[in-house]
């Protein structure tokens, strides 16, 4: 009888030769082929990382701003297009505030060196005032005719770094606009996508994934509350020092002190590096002490102000928000510089306290009687199901045990 078994393939005779001289070929294969994709997936994200940085930002002002557009729906304006319209608007009108406040000093400045840059000039080069005085010391107008040449070819060299100033600017205003569209769409679509992912799961897994979003965004506003208060505690104290010291401009210093602050760690340090340079410029004196200020409230903020209102607010541990900070501001830095470090020392504490919070729902989920823990084997089933009957019948001696009392007639 012919054997009619079809012939093998080239991919069967591999695999049967493989296996013939103990080769676990499939094995090697599944391990290139996940060594491969998880390559090309942390090449996609390092390539797509201003993109995540963005999105991250965004998504974070959006859980910042909820609670206002939930508040606002509980009290009158029970649209929540028209809630999200209110809180934008708001937020657009601070953000303009901001910029005004910050801006107005810097054009007043400028309007005030444009005006008086004639007469310098003049006093200059007839060696009168004090920048007269100060060429006349320093033999100004000798270097400058010796250097001519080098100062005239670095005149030429300004353009590119104007040009890239400008370019940079752009980008700026662009990735804002990105971040504003993105903050609103999140605020508006946010119910909808987080129905839709509630309703895929079962009624166990929704009560779950909604009891510990609730605790994130318990542990996200306790991070904002504990830094506003952080933030507003250094706006005072920075408003109180310069304005006894007579340093111009007291509110402006000690509302960018304010903002800078955010940044935990070392928001302190970088708002006070222009502050004190400031103070120094207006007297000697005034720099010394604001420094001196300075100092003392960096190293108190950090270690002990930060710490503990992070750990009442946030509800985790002071140690794991030192670490926390430490880690993803090394981490963002490597993986998106200087506004990469940024972003994630900001996100640090919240998602720290989102991460402590989903470890304390899995360690209680896969806990004995947990939701994910096993359930009990078939032999154990079976053993439950004979005895269930037998206890839950009463016998015939109960019933007959407890008879009825019987009412006598009257």
């Amino acid at each position: 009888m012919a054997d009619k078994t079809p012939p093998q393939t080239r991919r069967e005779r591999l695999w049967r030769s493989a296996s013939s001289m103990g080769i676990p070929l499939r094995a090697i294969l599944a391990t290139v082929a996940v060594v491969v994709a998880a390559y090309m997936a942390g090449k996609l994200l390092y390539r797509l990382r201003d993109v995540i940085l963005l999105m991250a930002v965004g998504g974070f002002l959006a859980l910042l701003l909820n609670p206002l557009v939930v508040y606002l729906q509980r009290w009158k304006v029970h649209r929540r297009g028209f809630a999200v319209t209110i809180v934008t608007f708001w937020a657009v009108v601070v953000f303009a505030g901001l910029a005004v406040a910050f801006g107005s000093p810097l054009v007043s400045a400028g309007t005030h060196l444009a005006d008086r840059l004639p007469t310098y000039v003049e006093q200059a080069q007839t060696g009168k005032g004090w920048i007269g005085q100060l060429i006349r010391h320093y033999h100004v107008q000798t270097w400058v005719q010796q250097n001519s040449a080098k100062i005239a070819s670095f005149a030429q060299s300004l353009g590119k770094p104007a040009l890239a100033l400008g370019k940079g600017a752009i980008s700026l205003l662009v990735a804002l606009t990105t971040l504003f569209f993105l903050v609103v769409l999140l605020l508006l679509e946010g119910p909808k996508m987080r129905a839709w992912i509630l309703g895929n799961m079962t009624a166990q897994r929704s009560e779950t994934v909604t009891r510990v979003a609730a605790q994130v965004n318990r542990a996200v506003t306790g991070y904002m509350a504990g830094n506003l208060l952080t933030s507003l505690i250094a706006g005072i104290v920075v408003f109180t020092t310069l304005a006894l010291l007579g340093v111009p401009f007291p509110f402006l210093w000690a509302l960018w002190v304010a903002l800078v602050d955010f940044l935990p760690m070392i928001g302190g340090a970088l708002a006070g590096i222009p502050t004190v340079l400031f103070a120094t410029a207006h007297s000697l004196t005034a720099g010394i002490v604001t420094l001196a200020v300075f100092l003392a409230y960096t190293q108190f903020e950090n270690h002990v102000l930060n710490p503990v209102i992070m750990s009442r607010t946030v509800r985790i541990n002071p140690l794991l928000v030192l670490v926390s900070i430490l880690v993803a501001a090394s981490i963002g830095s490597w993986i998106g510089g200087f506004f990469g470090g940024f972003v994630a020392a900001l996100l640090a504490i919240p998602a720290a306290g989102a991460g402590q919070v989903i470890m304390t729902e899995l360690w209680r989920d896969t806990a004995p009687g947990g939701m994910l823990s096993p359930g009990p084997s078939p032999a154990e089933s079976a053993s439950a199901a004979e005895s269930g009957p037998a206890t839950a019948e009463p016998g015939p001696a109960t019933a007959e045990s407890d008879p009825e009392p019987v009412t006598p007639a009257s």
